[in-house]
């Protein structure tokens, strides 16, 4: 059958259709409610070479659709029919990103030739290590994060490795769930070899391979279109996790976008140097790794929602990934909680098209969605760790409509699980699960509520983990005109005398009768919130959205007997300051900067550069408070002022 534009298209959707399949299987044969119900897994058909040409349509993390297994596939050479590899070591290649993430790979033949190979994720619950779900932004380096595996054959020749199961049961926390969800992976490959081997059947082999690269260059065709759309100019965008580190420094991801025709480079020059956390990112310096370039798919798939999404949508774009820097880390840097930092490139990416394309572009999701995970013993002592879900932030209001509430944004695909689920399988007591009034920012498109959480523990020496707590201290920012988003939430014993507010704490000891609250962060709004229609800031009201405070002193809309004093909305909505900024950042952040200029971050990522990786971290927090202590004793201008504190540092320790 030859390859035209025709039967490229029904190529491609046969391909996808088997992604679907592997997606379907897995989800269907899984063992832990993180794959089946979160969904947190991946199914993608490679070419020979690494590059993905085919993902599922409707189901798991859309972050891989563009990943390059060709470090991974490079490490055997000896491939034969049968065969199924594995590894989930973030250091082995850069494709499995953290250690809970196993990744498995099997080539498809035809013949004696690969023709492509099947591949796929899943993120276990616990693969062991110093904390129970195995990730928590208090370990410093990866060997604290549980098993790690290299690269090996899993199945040789047919034959299942026994010694790589012995090893998964050795040392994770409930071994059962583990190996049930790795036959579930297996199962997935297994079938997605079958279906390949049908659809090279039908199209033939040579065609088959002509054909995946023709569905590598058309989208590689569709980005060049949408790139040549938007303005050239370099668009500078960073932002900010709370925390660096436990009780920490904030910590700083900077953007530069370089837009030149129809090529895009996304500069991360000036972000935080490699932590002593485990927020970094290990991506090797590869310039299309996922991790960075996610935010861009995202944005590209706004503008065009027909773009193939492939490993040739991102060929005309690259990524500067300084070494050392907590995009590019260095072994043996902790990197569990990299899917935090993930989240905050996403939102620089929209922060900067925000700047190149400010009537397209949404204000920011929050991010930092937290992950629950519970480790605690039934009645009849049985241990039990699983994930209960989700809870995070809406997505940010748009130029045409409000956020999604719940779960919207960078980290959307997440999906729920139900509460029915949870309570079957986790011995606690839900006492709410829902959306929290007054957590979308005010806008003329409001952000996204916020998802809010509460349970009851019912035995002694529960763990509750929280992966991914941010937001607690710097909201997501508004755009023209639209409110900047509230904080996020954890509290042990809410409305008791016990009352205990956990901030960015991601690990929790619990004892039976104590309830855990969380509310995820809040997105920032879009446009004048003034400008809301008056009857949509009422739905709002009757719906439990906003209160009757927040409609008065948010959007001006005076609300009596659940309908609108005309009168006095009038004089609210013309007693008014707007906020005139195209990008409104909430007061901790104007605080932050106030001091951490632009000019004088610069000074100090350019300082810590020319230093070893293994003392950025440490003189990153001298520096901070140096210049918390010297902006309070001295006028030196502030170049002046950082030059001193740098030549102190020198002296002081030698670098």
């Amino acid at each position: 059958m030859a390859i035209d534009r025709r039967n490229l298209k029904v190529l491609a959707n046969f391909c996808a259709a088997a992604a679907d399949a592997m997606a379907f299987t897995l989800m269907r044969t899984a063992h832990s409610a993180f794959v089946k119900e979160t969904e947190d897994f991946s199914c993608q058909v490679v070419t020979r070479e690494g590059l993905a040409f085919a993902s599922p349509r409707q189901f798991g993390a859309p972050w891989y659709s563009g990943i390059d297994y060709r470090p991974l596939l490079d490490m055997f050479d000896d491939y034969a029919e049968g065969d199924i590899c594995i590894t989930n070591d973030p250091y082995s290649g850069f494709v499995a990103t953290h250690s809970p993430d196993i990744h498995i790979w099997k080539p498809v033949f035809h013949g004696s030739e690969i023709a492509c190979f099947v591949v796929g994720h899943i993120h276990n619950t616990d693969v062991g290590g110093a904390v129970p779900a195995s990730l928590s932004r208090s370990l410093t380096e990866i060997e604290q994060e549980g098993l790690r595996i290299p690269p090996v054959k899993l199945v040789e020749n047919g034959v299942l490795n026994d010694f790589v199961l012995r090893t998964v049961r050795a040392n994770v926390r409930l071994p059962d769930q583990n190996i049930g969800d790795l036959n579930a992976q297996i199962a997935s490959v297994n079938i997605g070899e079958r279906k390949l081997k049908e659809i090279i059947a039908r199209f033939g082999f040579d065609d088959f391979i002509d054909g995946v690269g023709q569905i590598l260059d058309y989208a590689e065709e569709q980005t060049h279109a949408i790139l040549k759309r938007i303005p050239d100019g370099d668009y500078f965008f960073a932002d900010y996790a709370d925390e660096d580190s436990v009780g920490g420094k904030p910590c700083r991801v900077a953007l530069t976008l370089r837009i030149r025709d129809d090529e895009i480079e996304l500069d991360y020059t000036g972000s935080d140097p490699q932590l002593g956390s485990s927020l970094n990112m290990p991506t090797g310096g590869r310039e299309r790794h996922p991790l960075v370039m996610v935010g861009l798919t995202y944005v590209l798939y706004t503008l065009d929602n027909s773009l193939l999404l492939n490993a040739g949508t991102l060929r005309p774009a690259r990524a500067v990934l300084p070494e050392g820097s907590i995009v590019n880390c260095q072994r043996p840097a902790a990197v569990g909680m990299r899917s935090l930092t993930c989240a905050m490139t996403q939102i620089v990416t929209v922060g900067a098209f925000a700047k190149a394309l400010p009537e397209l572009m949404p204000a920011a999701s929050p991010g930092g969605n937290a992950i629950m995970n519970i480790k605690t013993s039934a009645r009849n002592g049985r241990p039990v760790m699983a994930s209960i879900g989700p809870v995070g932030g809406g997505g940010g209001g748009t130029p045409i409509g409000d956020g999604s509430d719940g779960a919207g944004g960078a980290t959307g695909f997440l999906r729920n699980t139900p509460i029915e689920i949870s309570e079957a399988e986790v011995p606690i007591r839900f006492l709410r699960y829902g959306l929290q009034t007054d957590t979308g920012a005010p806008g003329r498109y409001r952000g996204g509520l916020s998802a809010v959480m509460e349970f009851q523990v019912s035995a002694p020496e529960t763990v509750v983990t929280a992966r991914n707590r941010n937001r607690s201290v710097m909201p997501s920012w508004g755009l023209a005109g639209g409110h900047a988003g509230t904080i996020s939430r954890f509290i042990r014993n809410p409305d008791g005398d016990d009352e205990i507010s956990l901030g960015n704490t991601d690990i929790v000891r619990c004892n039976p009768g104590d309830v855990i609250r969380v509310i995820g962060p809040g997105a920032g709004g879009y446009g004048d919130p003034f400008e809301r229609p008056v009857e949509k800031v009422i739905q709002d009201v009757r719906r439990g959205a906003i209160s009757i405070e927040s409609a008065r002193r948010d959007y001006g809309v005076a609300i009596s007997d659940g309908v609108a004093d005309g009168e006095a909305t009038a004089a609210l909505r013309a007693d008014r300051s707007p906020k005139t900024a195209p990008i409104i950042y909430a007061a901790e952040r104007i605080a932050f900067e106030s001091v951490w200029t632009e000019e004088r971050y610069d000074l100090l990522t350019g300082f810590l550069a020319g230093v070893p990786v293994g003392w950025r971290f440490f003189l990153k927090h001298r520096i901070f408070d140096a210049v918390a202590s010297h902006s309070n004793k001295s006028d030196d201008g502030m170049a002046e002022q950082m030059r001193a504190i740098f030549a102190e540092m020198r002296e002081r320790y030698g670098v």
